[in-house]
């Protein structure tokens, strides 16, 4: 998921460091969605003319990607993504995601970034059909793939 969402936001326009922040957040969110949140904090949606007309919408604390949220604190001149009080930056993502990878994450990233750029911006502007269409039909192929490939190359 990490990979997937750092190259999706890479295509809809943040730099890889904050896309790779973004990534490390969204996998966070989903496996944190996928156990039960404790808390439930009411977000308001994004219609989608919203979306069309402002792709890319930031306050002071939310940032939207399309019509996804997520949380955002500014640390100096930097901005960082940040879930349960916690920072997500392009180092966590090299821990943390990277690393798990070895030599075969500069292979898995472009085969991620060629994944994305396979769909009309319509579709990565959208937290549904973006997990529906793009993730969720390739997450078990390319995790047993991307496995596989880290393996080898170890």
């Amino acid at each position: 998921m990490a990979t997937l969402q750092a190259a999706r936001a890479l295509i809809l326009g943040l730099s890889e460091s904050q896309a790779k922040g973004w990534g490390l957040n969204r996998a966070i969110f989903y496996a944190a969605a996928k156990r039960g949140f404790k808390e439930r904090v009411p977000v308001r949606k994004r219609g989608w003319m919203e979306v069309l007309q402002k792709p890319i919408r930031e306050t002071r604390q939310v940032y939207f990607l399309g019509d996804e949220m997520a949380y955002r604190i500014k640390k100096g001149k930097r901005s960082y993504f940040t879930i349960g009080g916690k920072i997500q930056t392009q180092s966590d993502f090299h821990r943390q995601i990277e690393t798990r990878f070895g030599e075969a994450f500069d292979k898995a990233w472009r085969e991620a970034l060629a994944v994305v750029r396979r769909f009309p911006k319509q579709i990565l502007l959208s937290q549904s059909e973006f997990y529906e269409q793009v993730y969720k039909p390739r997450r078990d192929d390319l995790a047993a793939k991307w496995t596989e490939i880290s393996g080898k190359m170890t």
